[in-house]
């Protein structure tokens, strides 16, 4: 169905010329699903993009073909492409919310394309794009075809995103992580839809992902790229079994799994022994019957029911569970970003819960509990340096800045100190998330709570960033509320697991305990769906 060959890409860049794909081949046959894994700059998206003729100002396709079903998309007028776009290959973009149009009904949307591709007018379109609401399993689908995307969950815009996809039903999908930011449940929930309708409809696919085990299961064959370049090629049961190349067993190593330690992520080179904490096994925080509750539209909304539980010094309790579960609001309340409806946050033998959220930006405490954001890209300034990110918690709550201390944090982070006059943009999803942790710590916190600090990093980088963590817990004697949706994570990083579902805690134990004998379906089902590799899933 699609054949590609010898596939370059330049761009053109104030430095110079960038080689961005070079002599990429690849084929899909019809009903096949093909994965594309790499980490970022390695090629995969830029791929697409030419397939599709969307690069942007500077790419340029400079040798190669592409051929679908016999035509020539390198050869194609702007008006072809146009038809064929949506019609016969279609796209599923990266971030949902960012391929919607934040201003116009979702249904709208959905509309445009189908009176665009002659499936639909201007009296039938409201049906068909109900239909296709239906398609992808929108329950209400009538309600929801009138809702703008801001009203919708990440996983309901994501639906939306594949209605539009698959409106036309194009015989070729071409997916460019479809799942990220997506919790673990409705990851798998969105994959199972998107490969049933496939198979239903006899479409083919391409997958492109840093996620191994999300390509292992989904994947007939699965393409390894690395700086522009196919570096391997096979099935997901041969790749995993015996991976040919240095990079492919660099990514399997370094994608969490069963059986494996937090330093066996790390290549072989790269690994030493495991830190040794101390504790005393005090408790540093408690939560006693935390309850928090939002105005709604039509009624109070439960985010928090009667949550009680305790971190103790120096160690990791991780909290876990779907979106809306409630535990980023229970963090936010203990971070003291939100005032609880009722109940207690003591901390170091005090109630912090007597002091509003307004007034503990300027609480001596403050610096004690500290936060590392999901997503290091929106957290930090991006006007700021590195420097002066780091620099920004001691002169607002600690003794001020020198060059000396920012300059130690970066050691400690193990951020090179060349990079700390460069600003976000210039800086790479792994050292950003060194400047967030960096920041975090620069006031010697207690206390940190990280929400998903990982989520959106590539898997040898999340290796790089999870061996920090513990490193620096032993070093520092912090205490971690580790807030993921990952459970592969949670099991080698945390010591206890705290489960919730719809506002309330549903399970807790030692993470061995939970992850090895789940005592509630919902765990089990948080635990089953989460993607292994084939070998792991063999022992299961």
């Amino acid at each position: 169905m699609l054949s590609v060959k010898d596939l370059a890409v330049r761009f053109q860049t104030r430095r110079g010329p960038v080689d961005a794909l070079r002599g990429v081949d690849l084929d899909v046959a019809s009903g096949e699903i093909l994965g594309i894994v790499g980490e970022s700059g390695s090629g995969k998206s830029v791929t697409a993009y030419s397939i599709m003729r969307l690069l942007e100002a500077g790419g340029q396709v400079v040798d190669g073909k592409v051929r679908y079903a016999g035509v020539d998309l390198a050869g194609a007028s702007d008006r072809e492409m146009a038809d064929i776009r949506g019609r016969e290959i279609s796209m599923i973009f990266q971030n949902p919310r960012s391929a919607l149009n934040p201003i116009r009904k979702v249904g709208d949307q959905i509309g445009d394309v189908l009176r665009r591709h002659a499936r639909a007018t201007r009296y039938t379109a409201r049906k068909e794009a109900i239909k296709a609401l239906e398609a992808v399993r929108i329950r209400d689908a009538e309600a929801r075809v009138d809702a703008y995307p801001f009203e919708l969950s990440g996983g309901m815009c994501q639906r939306v995103v594949i209605a539009l996809a698959l409106a036309c039903d194009p015989k070729l999908l071409i997916m460019d992580e479809p799942t990220t930011g997506l919790d673990i449940t409705t990851q798998k929930a969105v994959m199972d839809l998107v490969v049933d309708l496939i198979r239903d409809r006899g479409m083919s696919a391409i997958l492109i992902t840093h996620d191994l085990g999300l390509a292992s299961v989904y994947c007939d064959r699965i393409m390894v790229m690395k700086d522009g370049e196919v570096v391997e090629r096979g099935t997901p049961a041969g790749l995993f079994a015996a991976p040919r190349h240095a990079y492919t067993r660099r990514l399997i190593d370094a994608t969490p799994r069963i059986g494996a330690t937090i330093r066996e992520l790390l290549p072989v080179e790269a690994r030493t022994s495991a830190p040794v904490r101390e504790t005393d096994g005090t408790v540093l925080l408690e939560v006693r019957n935390l309850v928090k509750t939002f105005a709604g539209k039509s009624g109070p909304v439960h985010a928090v029911r009667d949550v009680s539980f305790s971190v103790r010094r120096g160690q990791t309790l991780g909290l876990v569970g779907e979106s809306g579960c409630g535990k980023s609001t229970t963090s936010s309340m203990i971070v003291r970003l939100l005032d609880p409806t009722s109940g207690e946050i003591i901390f170091n033998d005090e109630d912090l819960t007597l002091t509003p959220s307004r007034d503990f930006a300027r609480d001596h405490r403050r610096a004690k509990i500290q936060m590392v954001f999901q997503d290091a890209t929106d957290s930090l300034n991006p006007r700021h340096s590195s420097r002066q990110s780091i620099a920004e918690p001691l002169d607002r709550l600690g003794e001020g800045a020198t060059r000396m201390r920012v300059e130690e944090l970066a050691d400690l982070v193990g951020l090179p100190r060349a990079l700390l006059d460069r600003f976000p943009h210039q800086l790479s999803g792994g050292q950003k998330a060194r400047v967030g942790i960096a920041r975090a710590i620069a006031l010697d916190p207690d206390l940190l709570i990280l929400d998903e600090p990982t989520a959106a990093l590539d898997v040898s980088i999340q290796a790089v960033v999870l061996n920090l963590l513990i490193d620096l817990q032993a070093r520092l004697g912090i205490s971690y509320l580790f807030v993921s949706h990952d459970l592969n994570v949670v099991r080698l990083l945390c010591d206890d697991v705290i489960v919730m579902q719809g506002g309330r805690i549903v399970e807790q134990g030692s993470a061995e305990q939970v992850m090895r004998a789940p005592a509630t379906e919902y765990t089990r089902s948080l635990i089953a769906a989460a993607p292994q590799p084939p070998a792991i899933r063999n022992q299961q």
